[in-house]
């Protein structure tokens, strides 16, 4: 049995091509969390996701779907749910991935660290607690290489900048304008957190287990790989000239 909510929660849940997984993903969320309503952003899946999706819709009303025309990235469909979200009234607008690498039966635990004050909560594979099951050495390596770089780059003191797993308060994405984020991929979670500190709010990290897709196919790729290290690079050249300013008052 879930605890009492902080104020009504949505969990985001961008969509391409998830016939395998969605539904199974949809019931464990909602039988971990009742009082969590779903709103999957489907990019116009060809293998029938969004259909799927209406269908259970249509026999339980705390589940919603947009259908997107296009795919457009992580970063848009998460932009367009936020703002769905937002105007529906969620005081807790989260997001999670739909192959079952966030596990439901652990959203509690962000639940928790937003109800005691967190602005951004963040499931981390890298604090104290935090695992990963079934990634390759390579992958690993990649991963926690990217999170220190962006560590050591802008200043970003957050242990898995990466991680799609996370709530935010109601009023972290409207001081963020995140009709101003312009990231597409998975570099837009470490911009939103970059925002969400530049606001002066408060992140907190909680443990997870990521266990790696079992069933359809990983949407990275080396493309999605270079925007996120140019960017981040870009962010990182940016807040050096802005420290020596301060600095030298140039």
């Amino acid at each position: 049995m879930s605890a009492a909510l902080p104020g009504r929660v949505v969990m985001v849940v961008p969509t391409y091509n998830e016939s395998a997984n969605i539904e199974w993903i949809i019931g464990r969320l909602r039988e971990a969390q009742p009082g969590v309503d779903v709103l999957v952003m489907d990019d116009n899946s060809p293998d029938g996701t969004g259909d799927i999706v209406d269908r259970m819709a249509a026999e339980d009303p705390q589940i919603k779907v947009v259908h997107r025309t296009e795919k457009a990235g992580l970063g848009a469909a998460y932009r367009h749910g936020f703002r769905v979200a937002l105007d529906a009234g969620y005081d807790v607008i989260g997001e999670m991935d739909a192959d079952g690498s966030h596990q439901p039966e652990q959203l509690q635990r962000l639940i928790d660290a937003i109800a005691d004050g967190a602005d951004l909560v963040i499931g981390s594979r890298y604090v104290p607690g935090g695992s990963i099951v079934n990634w390759p050495l390579r992958r690993q390596i990649l991963s926690r290489g990217g999170n220190i770089y962006v560590r050591l780059l802008i200043g970003l003191k957050v242990k898995d900048a990466t991680a799609g797993f996370r709530l935010f308060r109601r009023g972290t994405l409207e001081a963020i304008d995140v009709e101003s984020v312009t990231s597409t991929g998975y570099v837009f979670q470490t911009d939103m957190a970059y925002r969400t500190v530049a606001q002066g709010l408060k992140i907190t990290e909680v443990p997870i287990e990521f266990i790696e897709r079992e069933r359809g196919d990983s949407k990275m790729s080396k493309d999605v790989a270079s925007e996120s290290l140019k960017l981040i690079t870009k962010w990182g050249i940016a807040e050096r000239r802005r420290q020596i300013r301060a600095k030298f008052g140039r």
